[in-house]
């Protein structure tokens, strides 16, 4: 087991994350549009940056939200508006490019981006869980 700094741990954990995530939905978007790869990696790394930078945005934004609420815990609901919020901004960003990018209509688009959703849900699950087996966090923070 591996113990990093919190903030290498974060890091590690994106770049692990983007890379797997980029040749996995590589695979996705080619099944699903039935394209080769030199047509889908290219869609698989703009979705990767989007995520990316829309996860940086959309926690500032909603951290900013919940220190101006005031909000001592994160509860179901809370967690519930942050993942639907977090997932709808990025479908927003994501059905234009599908659209464009594979020249389909926002039916097959809104079909692809739900498959992928599906598979992130399932591969977000996974590689945080056996991220966490491989790098623990410092033991002072264990009780946070």
């Amino acid at each position: 087991m591996i113990t990093l700094s919190p903030l290498k741990r974060r890091l590690v954990y994106v770049t692990v994350f983007e890379i797997i995530a980029i040749i996995s939905s590589t695979y996705v978007l080619m099944w699903l549009s039935d394209s080769g790869a030199s047509e889908s990696l290219p869609v698989a790394v703009m979705v990767s940056v989007a995520a990316v930078v829309w996860n940086f945005i959309f926690n500032t934004a909603f951290e900013a939200w919940e220190r101006r609420k005031k909000v001592k815990e994160r509860t179901f609901l809370i967690r519930s508006i942050h993942a639907i919020g977090f997932e709808g901004g990025l479908v927003l960003i994501c059905l234009p490019l599908y659209m464009l990018w594979y020249n389909v209509g926002l039916y097959k688009a809104f079909t692809m981006e739900l498959a992928l959703l599906l598979f992130f849900l399932v591969y977000t699950f996974i590689f945080t869980l056996i991220f966490d087996k491989i790098f623990t966090l410092p033991q002072h923070y264990k009780s946070e």
